[in-house]
C-alpha cells in the first residue's frame, strides 16, 4: 500500500505574518519595559511613517 500524500500548501502572507509575530514576540521579549511602544514597533516591523509608494 502506498503511504498516502497530502499536497503541500503554502500561504505566503499568513507565513509573512506568522515571521512578523515572531518578530514582534522577540522584541517584546527583550524590552525593559511591559510594552513595545509604537515606535518601537514600527522599528520592528520595519514600517516608515510618512512614505508611500503609491506616488
Amino acid at each position: 500500500m502506498a503511504p498516502a500524500s497530502t499536497p503541500t500548501v503554502q500561504d505566503h502572507l499568513a507565513l509573512a505574518e506568522i515571521e512578523l509575530c515572531g518578530e514582534l514576540m522577540i522584541a517584546a521579549s527583550a524590552a525593559d519595559g511591559e510594552r513595545l511602544s509604537p515606535d518601537r514597533i514600527d522599528e520592528v516591523l520595519n514600517v516608515h511613517v510618512g512614505t508611500s509608494d503609491a506616488d
